[in-house]
């Protein structure tokens, strides 16, 4: 059986929107069902579609827990991550040691994962979902629902990826506070590294098609995103696992803006990135992928 990895990457309201298109794109080309595959990674918004995935038709969806009680923090900056990148100047990545010198937000996670905190309840899915935030204290990087993870619920998981630096308040849990995993890398791909999947799918809104390049305010932090995906996607394929990223371009690109947050053009996001995906797909050169996608052999297996 092709065993099929799933990563969703961060990107906000547009970028949910995106992974919408993606995945409807991959059931209508190959018959995949995303709820099937081996193992879902989210990041930030890709967390909260991931989490989503996995509780669908789930019989922990059924039970209900309290929301976590709020933290009183202070709006200032915290600068233990810069102070443990001087330490180790070699692991500190750019988005950890500019989040140290933001604010704590003042927006709650509450607000968007309470839904999902009524879905999943207090139990961990039995299918593998992992989720990546960022611990505030040291800049690094936490897979909740990985066996090294502290254990945590999903609602709280997903709350901790989403809290966007200075921007929404950040997430407490069990004497740890956290930030979304987008900080560490938008998309985390490199967590599957030796997983010994067949294929890893990759939907990363906030990087570019460097086919399809678009002139926009963004476009050299997209670059850089995208290189981050590119070195990723090669540690990954260094253990003989195929990997298909799908990365926004052209009018898909121009739609999604530079306001992740903003709900203005969602729908047109998602007919985009759909229609963008479909076509790639559709590419001869893509023939092998989409048979892995559709459970045909391996190499591995072959």
């Amino acid at each position: 059986m092709t065993r099929v990895g799933l990563v969703l990457g961060a990107g906000g309201v547009t970028g949910e929107a995106f992974h919408r298109g993606v995945l409807a794109a991959l059931r209508d080309v190959a018959g995949f069902d995303a709820r099937n595959a081996s193992i879902v990674v989210g990041t930030s918004a890709g967390s909260l579609v991931g989490a989503s995935l996995r509780c669908s038709g789930s019989a922990a969806a059924t039970k209900s827990m309290p929301a976590p009680p709020d933290e009183a923090l202070k709006r200032r900056p915290d600068l233990r991550p810069l102070l443990a990148a001087a330490r180790r100047p070699w692991t500190a990545r750019a988005g950890v040691l500019a989040t140290s010198l933001l604010p704590a937000g003042s927006r709650s996670t509450e607000t968007f994962v309470a839904p999902l905190r009524r879905r999943c309840g207090s139990e961990w899915p039995d299918r593998d979902l992992w989720v990546c935030a960022v611990r505030r204290r040291d800049g690094r990087r936490v897979v909740f629902g990985s066996p090294e993870a502290p254990p945590i619920d999903v609602a709280t998981a997903v709350a901790a990826s989403c809290a966007i630096p200075a921007y929404f308040r950040p997430v407490t849990h069990d004497g740890e506070t956290y930030v979304d995993g987008g900080v560490h890398s938008p998309t985390n791909l490199d967590v599957l590294a030796g997983r010994g999947l067949d294929l890893v799918v990759v939907s990363s809104p906030m990087s570019i098609a460097p086919r399809q390049p678009r002139a926009t305010l963004d476009l050299s932090v997209r670059l850089m995103w995208h290189r981050y995906l590119m070195a990723e996607k090669r540690a990954v394929e260094r253990g003989g696992t195929v990997v298909l990223t799908v990365e926004p371009g052209g009018e898909t690109l121009r739609a999604l803006g530079v306001n992740t947050l903003s709900g203005a053009r969602i729908d047109q996001i998602e007919d985009l990135a759909h229609d963008a995906t479909v076509a790639a797909l559709e590419r001869p050169e893509m023939a092998g992928r989409v048979s892995l996608l559709a459970g045909g052999p391996s190499a591995r297996t072959a």
